[in-house]
């Protein structure tokens, strides 16, 4: 796992390195110039630069970095003074451009001629290398503050940064590596990146003498009418059993048993009540899985008080783990959250940012500012596991916390939720814990989907495919 530090975590780390261990901080700006000038020299043999120097230490690093590469064989470098700007240098033409304007601490919109500069930027048709973060983007949640640099590569100073991977981050700071400047990063509740390594650890070689039971029997429970999305519950089911569940069971409405039957016949198919539309709550069926491992529930099921006293009992009543989704989440924000504080399970919520904002009661905008503050705050007062999906998704349970960077923009349709849902329901059902568990299934399913893209395209993936493309995402983990 990775660091990833906020803004006023990475200066309490600057200044404590400067005060308390005495280096010297001309020292690490030099450090942070020459590890920006070093990654370019590792990927031009030469070209033409232009270095665009802002006020502060950003500036600073500019100055080493037009420095080092005025001096190395092959470059040729033109610097641009933020205090002093020159209009007929972008008539010129650039191979690359070093974005040294603002650190990560700037908190307001970009406007004047700082907005022109940054719109000049882009429209160079330049290699574009920012140091630290892409000037314009928020430190702390990876909003673009009007216009923001967009750049090829970021080179991060010492720590990777929230903004780097939240909102906007993504699409703005193109590559991101961390260069070690040897500053002290003493802070112990920093967020962590989930690597190959911390899923691998719950797909590692099984032992010989073991059954289906020994790991655990998965249970999905959706549907409806309406939203009958049966192969893909059937998948969803499936699924389960592809992360290595020893058994799956898929319960759905009565009624509409013939539609699911034999869809998938790895799976076992129960039902529950319902009133020709959607699941009643049904006591007999709702007792009927207090045996196992994991329950899922929510998917089409669709909004009703019904599936709210089945989610209700199951809190009250099943001692196991269970996870939250789609109808599910939005049965929570209608009826009722508070339930969550009553339970005798392991709950897992699984909401993207607008189902967010309606269980915390507040505008999805308002999430995401400050997303992680957020998701930490909900996940600590219901003592539950977030597991809050965007193009980056945040994972904590109110104390620790990892965000996810895997998946693909190919991701972004109908039915890959459901799919995740399914990834944690499997792990789960066979593994003792919860959070590291989840961590590992974003992972996961986040990789499968980046290999359904590669498979076929951005445009054409679809839920199944991701299925499909588990075992080969289990496989690359080691």
């Amino acid at each position: 796992m990775e660091r990833v530090l906020s803004v006023a975590q990475m200066r309490s780390a600057d200044e404590y390195t400067i005060k308390n261990l005495g280096v010297d901080e001309i020292e690490l700006v030099y450090r942070a110039g020459k590890s920006v000038a070093d990654e370019i020299i590792k990927r031009f043999r030469g070209g033409r630069v232009l270095v665009c120097i802002g006020k502060g230490n950003n500036g600073a690093d500019g100055r080493v970095v037009a420095e080092i590469l005025s001096k190395t064989h092959g470059f040729s470098v033109t610097t641009l003074l933020s205090t002093h700007i020159t209009q007929s240098v972008f008539e010129r033409r650039f191979d690359i451009v070093v974005d040294c304007l603002f650190g990560t601490g700037l908190n307001r919109e970009v406007d004047g001629k700082y907005k022109s500069l940054i719109e000049n930027i882009n429209n160079l048709n330049a290699f574009v290398v920012s140091c630290d973060i892409p000037s314009g983007l928020n430190g702390d949640n990876g909003n673009v503050l009007g216009v923001a640099v967009k750049a090829n590569l970021t080179v991060a100073i010492q720590e990777y940064k929230l903004g780097h991977f939240l909102n906007d981050g993504p699409d703005y700071c193109g590559e991101v590596i961390a260069k070690d400047i040897g500053i002290s990063i003493w802070e112990d509740e920093c967020i962590h990146k989930i690597s190959d390594l911390d899923a691998y650890k719950f797909f590692q070689p099984r032992l010989k003498n073991v059954n289906k039971g020994t790991f655990g029997k998965a249970c999905v429970i959706g549907g409806s009418k309406n939203l009958l999305g049966g192969v893909l519950l059937s998948y969803n089911a499936l699924t389960t059993l592809t992360v290595g569940a020893g058994y799956s069971y898929l319960y759905v409405p009565e009624s509409l048993f013939s539609t699911y039957a034999l869809k998938v016949p790895e799976i076992i198919l129960s039902t529950f009540k319902d009133d020709g539309e959607s699941i009643v709550f049904d006591k007999r069926a709702l007792d009927s899985v207090m045996n196992f491992n994991s329950i899922t529930i929510g998917m089409g099921c669709g909004i009703s008080k019904q599936i709210y006293d089945c989610i209700c009992y199951l809190l009250k009543n099943y001692k196991g783990k269970l996870i939250i989704d789609a109808d599910g989440l939005n049965c929570l924000a209608k009826h009722g959250v508070e339930v969550l504080k009553d339970k005798v399970c392991s709950v897992v919520l699984t909401p993207h940012v607008l189902e967010f904002a309606r269980l915390c009661g507040v505008d999805k905008n308002l999430i995401s500012t400050n997303p992680i503050d957020y998701a930490k705050n909900f996940a600590k007062e219901y003592n539950i596991v977030l597991l809050l999906k965007s193009a980056v998704s945040i994972i904590t349970n109110g104390v620790d916390t990892f965000i996810n960077v895997t998946g693909t923009p190919a991701m972004a349709k109908a039915g890959s939720g459901d799919v995740l849902s399914g990834v944690l329901c499997g792990v789960l059902a066979r593994t003792d814990g919860v959070f590291m568990e989840t961590v590992a299934s974003a992972y996961l399913f986040g990789r499968a989907g980046e290999m359904a893209s590669v498979k076929s395209n951005e445009y054409s993936v679809i839920a199944s495919d991701i299925v499909a493309c588990l075992p080969d995402a289990i496989n690359s983990l080691n």
